[in-house]
């Protein structure tokens, strides 16, 4: 699992994605070198809600949850990040409010410096 590789999602069944998901869970469980009775234990889910997940069927988000907090895994929600972005039209009334030129002329007090 690398992450090197192109899935095409889109092109994917719910169940595919589902299995996916499981074989990510599975991995790291073993990578782990956790039993699914530890990990499902450590999460406060059965053993066999864990092994429902691993082979792609229907749990619970909290679930997936749990199970991605146990195998130190929650930085996969990263993806979910939301960015604030600027509309087009937002952008152009900022940039036609933008200075163009400099005008010379230096605002606030003038000192005069003799020599």
């Amino acid at each position: 699992m690398t992450g090197l590789s192109y899935t095409n999602w889109d092109s994917m069944s719910d169940h595919a994605l589902a299995e996916h998901i499981g074989v990510f869970i599975r991995h790291h469980r073993m990578e782990q070198n956790k039993t699914q009775d530890t990990l499902a234990k450590e999460a406060g889910i059965s053993r066999s809600t864990l092994s429902l997940l691993e082979r792609g069927e229907t749990v619970t988000l909290a679930t997936f949850i749990q199970v991605l907090r146990v195998l130190d895994q929650l930085h996969v929600m990263e993806i979910f990040n939301v960015s604030q972005t600027m509309s087009p039209l937002a952008l152009a009334k900022m940039e036609q409010n933008k200075r163009k030129r400099a005008s010379g002329k230096s605002e606030g007090k003038r000192y005069k410096v003799e020599l």
